[in-house]
């Protein structure tokens, strides 16, 4: 798949030719320098941003031929989307947060759901506090519960501990993992840490746009 924009100095290729398959239940790391297309991406996958050309398979949907509309309830039910800036609602509650995606599928016991979720990042205590009064590490920990909240296949993580310090990141992340084993989902990791990167069972390295060993760029399908 490729991904250009426009630029007043011309095309800019974002990524160039990314063939990428991921197995259910697989956990990849993707690495690599600033610029490098790792968050776009990850933007694709989810469904955020489109391609110029190339097929996006993501749970057997065709992501290049769906409207914004199939999309978002795509994302809603299927992808879950931890972002490194939390991008939780200031004037909901950490319970109200969690339970968004719950309400936009019409899940049936959407509050019961969300504080489960909350009980699985071990915040059932902070059900009615809301972001501004929970720290970097808990709202994190929401962001996480929200994005699992709907029993996910896939989560997406955008360099999840970036604004966390060392040993904040280092427990939102074993928290990550052990729910992403727990749940058997997918996982795709974005980071620039190595060594969190060693944690997934695989680790891809991106750079201008390529993925260093990918060599035909066509497809890239997500279980």
């Amino acid at each position: 798949m490729h991904v250009t924009l426009p630029s007043r100095a011309g095309d800019i290729d974002i990524l160039r030719g990314v063939n990428l398959d991921i197995e259910q239940g697989e956990a990849v790391a993707v690495v690599g320098p600033s610029g490098s297309g790792k968050t776009t991406l990850l933007m694709v996958t989810a469904g955020l941003e489109r391609t110029s050309s190339g097929l996006i398979d993501v749970a057997g949907h065709d992501l290049t031929t769906m409207s914004e509309d199939e999309l978002a309830q795509l994302r809603a039910g299927t992808i879950g989307i931890v972002f490194q800036s939390f991008h939780l609602v200031p004037t909901m509650t950490a319970l109200e947060n969690v339970a968004l995606p719950l309400e936009f599928l019409d899940a049936p016991d959407t509050f019961e759901a969300a504080r489960n979720a909350l009980d699985d990042v071990n915040l059932g205590h902070r059900t009615d506090h809301f972001p501004a009064q929970l720290s970097g590490g808990e709202q994190q920990r929401v962001a996480l519960a929200r994005a699992l909240s709907a029993s996910p296949k896939i989560i997406l993580a955008d360099e999840p501990t970036g604004n966390l310090d060392s040993k904040t990141g280092q427990q939102v992340m074993d928290l990550l993992f052990t729910l992403h084993a727990r749940y058997d989902t997918t996982l795709m990791l974005i980071t620039h840490d190595e060594k969190l990167a060693k944690r997934c069972g695989r680790t891809l390295h991106m750079r201008d746009g390529r993925l260093q060993k990918s060599r035909r760029a066509r497809a890239a399908a997500f279980a």
